[in-house]
């Protein structure tokens, strides 16, 4: 992968850190924790299927149903 594309990857990511704050009401450095600890960010940097492409919406909707799937647990 290019320079340039993980550059924006990672742009991706960040906007993905903060919605996820947003919508759980939490700081930045526990939405983080979230993020890369999910499955969602797995298969993100795996790069599996077109995940990545996808909004930052849709992902964010990932990572929530992701969260309170592990909420249920």
């Amino acid at each position: 992968m290019s320079q340039a594309n993980e550059i924006l990857l990672q742009m991706k990511y960040a906007r993905i850190i903060n919605g996820l704050a947003e919508r759980l009401h939490i700081d930045n450095r526990k939405a983080l924790r979230l993020f890369y600890e999910s499955n969602t960010y797995v298969y993100l940097r795996k790069k599996e299927g077109d995940l990545h492409c996808m909004s930052d919406a849709y992902l964010i909707d990932e990572l929530m149903i992701e969260y309170t799937n592990k909420q249920g647990s």
